[in-house]
């Protein structure tokens, strides 16, 4: 999935409203204890926990950064698959002729040769998505949570999730090319064999020359190449250690937050009632209301306690929900509509007929 806008901040703050409340509420406890128990050793030095900050934010960058690179990554592999599509079109236009054939073929057979293997690559297409969207144990997490449940359940919901890959294949494959892919394992890696195979019986019939017919073959090894790098980020996860220490780290820091910032906005509050005695302004409304937010300036911290706590928790997420590019979320590779796309594209290039539409977006998210 993938959104062509910019995020509102309204959805941020939807996204996050029961971690807003949370850090609120926690904020608001030491505060309590601090002021009105009066516990005013109830608190960390500032200095430490800046230090612990300083680090954890490191640490939030590290993360992000590794997931940006496996996103732009992942995007990077579909833009190959998208030219590469077109290129294997091109050579099956161009490439496929009565030039040296031994028989020769009419205009009708030679139209329905060229379809097949455009339609056989598109059945691949559909087989890789299908295969990078299944879910793996390390993704399950992410979508359990219930922010990406109600997200998920109000705003999106995945194609391949909805209609199974038998009905979306089956219109591309013959029947007996649809047995042996559904009779093995890796179905994309199944189809491009059976590509490679009919590549080879067309060269027999002379109706692709020695030249070309590796050129098509070099072609179906490139379709491996990407498919092997998709299925890299697919099976590989970023490494749980740094994942889990990350988010263990992020949240000791939001924990000692509120006791380390307490302290600070007492020392602020101290100030103003000495600038209040200073300028020695008593009896008025104006005095007597300074004076008491002076005294109790402590609660200031319960707002920029939680701002930044939520600020840190919304990175650490950031990073976690962006980490595995063809889970199906909403800032994923739109790996969907890039097939459905090229499909398009490589069918029009063949003059094929009964060209598909492209996919509807739905909530500005585009699959």
């Amino acid at each position: 999935m993938y959104t062509r806008r910019i995020f509102p901040v309204s959805g941020v703050i939807k996204w996050t409203r029961r971690y807003i409340f949370l850090f609120l509420l926690y904020a608001t406890l030491p505060v309590i204890l601090f002021d009105i128990m009066d516990w005013k050793w109830l608190h960390v030095p500032w200095l430490p926990l800046g230090v612990l900050g300083t680090a954890v934010a490191f640490i939030v960058s590290f993360k992000n950064n590794a997931s940006y690179d496996r996103l732009w990554e992942a995007r990077k592999i579909w833009g190959g698959i998208v030219n590469a599509s077109r290129s294997w079109t091109i050579m099956v236009k161009d490439f496929i002729t009565n030039d040296q054939a031994k028989t020769h073929l009419n205009d009708a057979e030679m139209k329905s040769v060229k379809r097949e293997l455009v339609h056989r690559h598109i059945a691949w297409l559909t087989a890789l998505r299908y295969l990078l969207r299944e879910d793996k144990p390390w993704e399950m997490h992410i979508k359990a949570r219930r922010s990406n449940r109600e997200f998920r359940s109000k705003r999106m919901l995945n194609y391949e999730d909805t209609y199974p890959l038998e009905e979306e294949i089956k219109p591309y494959l013959s029947e007996s090319d649809f047995k042996e892919v559904f009779a093995k394992g890796n179905k994309p890696s199944q189809i491009l064999g059976i590509q490679s195979r009919r590549l080879r019986e067309l060269f027999q019939r002379g109706l692709i020359e020695d030249f070309r017919h590796m050129e098509m073959k070099n072609m179906l090894i490139e379709f491996y190449t990407l498919q092997g790098k998709s299925e890299r980020i697919k099976n590989f996860p970023y490494p749980r250690q740094f994942a889990t220490l990350n988010y263990i780290f992020v949240w000791v820091f939001i924990l000692l937050v509120p006791f380390g910032i307490m302290e600070e906005f007492e020392v602020i509050g101290d100030h103003i009632l000495m600038d209040l005695e200073t300028h020695n302004i008593q009896g008025t409304v104006i005095h007597r209301v300074q004076e008491f937010m002076a005294r109790h300036f402590v609660w200031f911290s319960i707002p920029f306690s939680a701002l930044i706590s939520w600020v840190f928790h919304t990175m650490e997420a950031i990073g976690e929900n962006t980490e595995n590019p063809f889970e199906g979320g909403p800032n994923d590779v739109p790996i969907t509509d890039l097939s459905r796309s090229i499909e398009i594209d490589i069918r029009q290039l063949i003059d094929d007929t009964e060209i598909p539409e492209p996919y509807e977006w739905k909530n500005h998210i585009v699959m």
